[in-house]
């Protein structure tokens, strides 16, 4: 008889944890999230202002999900780079930060990406210096694919060479 009465409660606190999840945002907080996602905030920042403004932590791959789950398209927020003359600037040309794009003389921009897809070592995207971009991965043979963009589109020897050259000098910043 115990059994009895102890499986209607115990039934009955789990629906309403389902409700009040706290580690689930309600519909007002996800549209406060897609309008940081329209702002062009970072989904390391969104999983930081999802804790302090909502009191909910979230894991980053759960905050990505979310955005995902929502249709939700993360900007590429454009950084100014302002130039600093502090007689310093060529000791961070030669260790650059790992999340930073690379731009080189050439105006070949590489960028890494954060998680990489199944298969690869790293990945991430190249805009070459007539505009045109592909994202790009390293697999686990070093052997480098691009893809996206326009299918028919073959990049100058002069932006492949520096390519290669920001590439090698981003995965060293990672440590590979």
């Amino acid at each position: 008889m115990t059994e009895d009465s102890f499986e209607p409660n115990h039934s009955e606190n789990q629906g309403e944890s389902k409700e009040n999840s706290p580690s689930e945002p309600t519909a007002d907080q996800k549209k406060e999230i897609a309008s940081w996602v329209a702002e062009g905030i970072g989904l390391s920042d969104i999983q930081k202002k999802i804790n302090t403004d909502f009191g909910i932590v979230m894991t980053y791959m759960d905050v990505r999900f979310l955005v995902d789950d929502l249709n939700l398209t993360l900007q590429d927020a454009e950084e100014e780079v302002t130039p600093k003359d502090d007689g310093k600037d060529d000791d961070k040309e030669n260790t650059p930060s790992v999340d930073d794009p690379l731009t080189g003389a050439g105006g070949v921009t590489v960028e890494l990406d954060t998680v990489n897809p199944p298969g690869a070592m790293a990945s991430g995207s190249v805009i070459f210096s007539d505009g045109q971009s592909k994202k790009w991965t390293l697999d686990q043979y070093g052997r480098l694919g691009l893809s996206g963009g326009d299918a028919d589109y073959k990049p100058s020897d002069e932006d492949v060479a520096e390519f290669q050259k920001q590439l090698d000098t981003a995965l060293r910043g990672r440590g590979f």
